[in-house]
């Protein structure tokens, strides 16, 4: 009886350890959210450029590039590209009601109705300079009165060469009538107000 208990034991271990250790169907790999997934090592090839000598890289042009920008030093000089380029009449909108609105708010802007800032795009930095400043003193000289917006009366435009305005404006402020005259360039395809003069 002991021995026929032993051998349906051993017969019963081997069985489970043949069930476990050998794969039954094709194994699957899990698709489960977040479940790891096997890594594939490749190897890159080699991608540094060759070392050269600083008397080879000036006696001789050479397209190795050694781990720095490439340099022209007898280039021509290249600063003007980086300058406001001028626009032709036909890339630029009409100028008409960019200038009844600029001289709407230039007027504005020296009352200290209207933050200087926002001319800050349509003028040249000399300008807007003179305008922020006349700003400031109009700022500090107002008092509590009721604020009427300017009233542009007139505008008169020539175009003394293409994609350059000059024009004049009458603008009616409250307490007194202005005048304006001003220069307006196309510059990187918009309008620039780069001359002013307020009367």
């Amino acid at each position: 009886m002991t021995t026929a208990t032993t051998a349906t034991t051993a017969t019963t271990a081997t069985t489970a350890t043949t069930a476990t250790t050998t794969p039954v169907g094709p194994t699957r790999v899990s698709t489960r959210p977040g479940a790891p997934r096997p890594l594939t090592v490749r190897t890159l090839p080699a991608a540094a450029p060759g070392l050269i000598s600083a008397d080879d890289a000036w006696s001789r042009p050479t397209h190795i590039v050694q781990d720095a920008l490439a340099l022209d030093f007898f280039a021509p000089d290249l600063e003007g590209d980086f300058d406001r380029q001028p626009s032709l009449r036909s890339q630029l909108d009409d100028p008409y009601p960019f200038v009844a609105k600029m001289a709407q708010a230039i007027i504005e802007v020296v009352l200290g109705q209207r933050p200087a800032p926002q001319l800050i795009r349509h003028t040249t930095p000399p300008i807007y300079a003179v305008l922020a400043r006349r700003a400031l003193v109009s700022s500090r000289r107002q008092t509590e009165s009721v604020r009427r917006a300017a009233i542009v009366r007139r505008v008169r435009l020539c175009e003394p060469a293409d994609g350059i305005i000059e024009a004049c404006a009458v603008v009616v402020s409250p307490g007194r009538v202005r005048a304006l005259a001003l220069r307006v360039e196309g510059l990187d395809g918009r309008w620039i107000i780069t001359q002013l003069t307020i009367g």
